[in-house]
């Protein structure tokens, strides 16, 4: 059997959320992992091929088929199993889920274009302002949840929150999120020390 190959790097977090996923669901031996390097300023040309929108995670799987993004990736890891791990097949479990991870997503969003801009030699202060007062939000609303998240199966909104906390220990060490949201942090400390999360460190290389 061939693998897969995936266009990864080991700072991305959404690359992340795909590995630890394929660590929860058995599939990591089936991924050979292509160094691919990508950023708003730069253009990997060895993965226009594969992915036109130049992002990673992309995944290509044994047959040529391309497959991105992260959500639609996991869904296919999922699917060699039979489905339904990640995100629930059907009814209102399956929309809180995807409600979830769509908070949980697009709190990294948020936080990559944040940094993007705080990296800036002079952003303007209302869009700096703006970006903390939107994370103070979604701050707010994951430490008001977490504990109904915590007690669902793990799934692909439970992985990006995950992964959210520590993508802020390593870009925003400023930010204080752990006092700020104190329920979030003592799950997120819990999950970071799974197996999955083990294997995929945050690599600043």
């Amino acid at each position: 059997m061939g693998k897969m190959k995936l266009h990864w790097s080991p700072r991305s977090p959404f690359v992340r959320k795909v590995m630890v996923a394929a660590h929860e669901l058995g599939v990591v031996d089936r991924i050979t992992t292509v160094r691919t390097v990508v950023a708003m300023d730069k253009v990997a040309p060895e993965l226009l091929p594969d992915n036109p929108l130049g992002k990673i995670p992309t995944l290509v799987l044994e047959d040529g088929t391309v497959l991105y993004d992260s959500a639609v990736i996991i869904e296919y890891l999922d699917s060699l199993g039979g489905g339904g791990r990640m995100v629930p097949a059907a009814g209102p479990a399956r929309f809180t889920e995807l409600r979830r991870h769509a908070l949980a997503t697009g709190f990294l969003d948020l936080l990559i274009l944040w940094r993007s801009e705080r990296a800036k030699e002079a952003p303007p202060a209302a869009l700096l302002e703006a970006f903390a007062t939107k994370a103070d939000s979604a701050l707010r609303a994951i430490d008001a949840e977490i504990d109904a998240i915590a007690a669902t199966p793990v799934g692909i909104a439970q992985i990006t929150f995950a992964i959210a906390g520590d993508y802020m220990d390593f870009r925003f060490a400023d930010l204080g999120w752990r006092d700020r949201a104190p329920r979030f942090a003592a799950w997120q400390a819990r999950f970071r020390e799974r197996p999955s999360m083990l294997a995929t460190p945050v690599v600043d290389g």
